[in-house]
């Protein structure tokens, strides 16, 4: 995938990184930026840190289209605002360099949409028990009680989506 990025001869790639929890979405854009092939900084965006809540999947895909994706590639300074999930409000805002590459990663993220927004798109594809042992062993107790809440939108996302179908890149987690 690196060379992927390197040969796009862009100054600002956008890549983004889907797939269900615990599939390595995370790991994957940490490694991406400790590695990056280009020279300067990247920036780096999860989605965890967007979504308004247990039940904001959709929402939380949304505000990173309309606030960061097109204002990117319109060469515009997006804003995003996290989400403090302890006190279940909104946070600090955060910006976007246009200028700049970005990772983007997170569930629900590649869609018909979001894929025209993006130079490099991957999908990560894993079986459920590895995901939920990885993701419960992430985040333990917190993340447990809303496993299957949570799997529910991820279902209506791969079924609404197909984001397989817009990835550049797929791969296959153990």
């Amino acid at each position: 995938m690196l060379g992927a990025i390197v040969s796009l001869a862009a100054a600002n790639p956008v890549v983004l990184i889907d797939g269900r929890s615990g599939a390595g979405k995370t790991s994957l854009a940490g490694t991406l930026v400790r590695r990056w092939p280009l020279r300067g900084r990247v920036q780096s965006m999860a989605l965890d840190s967007v979504y308004p809540g247990w039940d904001g999947l959709d929402a939380g895909v949304r505000a990173a289209t309309d606030l960061v994706l097109v204002p990117h590639a319109r060469g515009l300074v997006g804003v995003w605002q996290r989400w403090d999930w302890n006190d279940e409000s909104w946070a600090e805002a955060h910006a976007v360099d246009p200028s700049l590459p970005l990772i983007v990663e997170g569930v629900g993220l590649l869609n018909g949409e979001t894929a025209r927004l993006a130079d490099i798109r991957v999908w990560l594809e894993s079986p459920a028990a590895s995901r939920r042992g990885r993701a419960l062993g992430r985040d333990g107790d917190a993340y447990r009680p809303h496993w299957d809440r949570w799997a529910r939108q991820e279902d209506v996302h791969v079924t609404r989506d197909e984001p397989h179908r817009h990835a550049t890149h797929v791969f296959a987690i153990p």
